[in-house]
């Protein structure tokens, strides 16, 4: 469907039920009907991508109020002092965290990214951009991370845009989170000689060149995560290595 109007955006934190409900709905959308995901906790029936950490993030959600308040965009974000409500940070089954903690600065974990396909292309991401940096620097929040991921869990289709990652944009030793056993895999594909930048960037996801853009690094290897039918790399970004354009693209303050 193409829009036939013109936004209105507004970003809100979720605060009842039935807003976690149309997060958790755009979510089935995306990440189970669209990209083929699953998981123990989802919902076919009443159409909602849920799991167990829900209850302790908090859901930005990007709201198009000229469509009747039509959810356009979510978020999550788990502050450390959540992630020791749930037990743990949500990725840490996926990657061992242990560098990041061990900094001792204000963690936030950043997760479920998604767009509605009407509104993909345009302003939307730079909304919840915008809400992600009023939400930082009310929590003062020093570093993001959080996984995002690739579609498919085929690596050797995607080892140009890893092998890209992997030799330009690791995160330095004192950050560097790595993949877990059994289901990491190695990111250095190609020699750095052979990339071929153009293509990688190609099918680089739409979040993780902006992370990029704003100086974000990425930890050590990938993983192959089946139940979602993604390739996950773990994105780190310290807020206060961000340079003033940066922060202009974004509207992200430290």
């Amino acid at each position: 469907m193409t829009l036939t109007h013109d936004p209105e955006f507004r970003v809100a934190l979720a605060r009842t039920d039935e807003d976690l409900r149309a997060a958790q709905g755009l979510r089935y959308d995306v990440f189970v009907e669209e990209l083929g995901g699953g998981g123990p906790l989802v919902d076919h029936v009443q159409r909602l991508e849920r799991d167990r950490f829900d209850p302790f993030f908090d859901h930005l959600i990007l709201y198009d109020d000229a469509a009747g308040a039509r959810v356009a965009g979510v978020y999550r974000m788990l502050p450390c002092e959540k992630a020791k409500e749930a037990g743990a940070f949500y990725s840490e089954d996926e990657y061992d965290l242990a560098p990041l903690k061990a900094t001792g600065r204000r963690l936030l974990e950043l997760g479920r990214s998604c767009v509605h396909v009407d509104y993909r292309g345009g302003r939307a991401m730079f909304h919840l951009w915008n809400g992600l940096a009023e939400y930082v620097a009310d929590h003062d929040i020093d570093i993001l991370f959080g996984v995002a991921s690739f579609h498919g869990t085929d690596v050797d289709a995607l080892a140009a845009p890893l092998s890209l990652l992997h030799h330009r944009h690791l995160a330095p030793e004192a950050m560097r989170v790595t993949a877990r056993a059994p289901h990491a895999a190695n990111m250095s594909l190609i020699a750095p000689e052979q990339i071929d930048r153009r293509s990688a960037m190609v099918q680089m996801p739409a979040l993780i060149k902006a992370y990029l853009r704003l100086g974000g690094v990425v930890g050590e290897g990938a993983y192959i995560d089946h139940s979602f039918n993604t390739t996950d790399v773990c994105l780190i970004m310290d807020t206060s290595a961000m340079s003033e354009r940066q922060r202009r693209i974004y509207g992200v303050t430290t």
